[in-house]
């Protein structure tokens, strides 16, 4: 039975690198040191909601109702998504030359009735998921400044 590789160390948390490979076909065995590539190095979480993206085609309205999340969590779920793949801004390597998404993929305006009340129970939400474990601290952040730009 295969299982899924883990590409961080359970005692120290450093990065696990892959030493042979084998073909269960032929029986060809390779040794040496391989990564897992980006994708291997993303949580549970994260390959679950990249394979949510996928399926709504990049449409976070879609994928807001899928996961019964709010726009302002998917939007900040995938910051922290494309910073764990090293695309998002920060210290990880960053896309200069970024297409801007398609225009069914963003919300068409930000909600002209949204009050007050409205942005301040939100983040009550957005603050209980992340008391909840919900949340990471970096997705509430960006989840809560998401807020503040509409």
């Amino acid at each position: 039975m295969a299982h899924d590789v883990i590409s961080t160390c359970p005692v120290c948390q450093g990065e696990l690198t892959v030493t042979r490979l084998h073909c269960r076909n032929c029986g060809t065995a390779l040794e040496g040191e391989f990564g897992v590539g980006r994708f291997g190095r993303l949580e549970h979480e994260q390959l679950a909601f990249l394979e949510s993206f996928l399926r709504s085609r990049g449409n976070l309205k879609e994928m807001e109702r899928e996961l019964g999340i709010s726009y302002p969590t998917v939007r900040g779920r995938l910051e922290v998504l494309l910073k764990a793949l090293g695309l998002g801004d920060g210290p990880a390597v960053a896309v200069t030359d970024e297409e801007p998404m398609p225009a069914e993929t963003e919300p068409a305006t930000p909600p002209a009735a949204a009050t007050d009340e409205d942005l301040a129970a939100e983040r009550r939400r957005i603050l209980e998921r992340l008391s909840r474990h919900e949340l990471s601290a970096d997705e509430a952040a960006v989840a809560i400044r998401a807020l503040g730009r509409s």
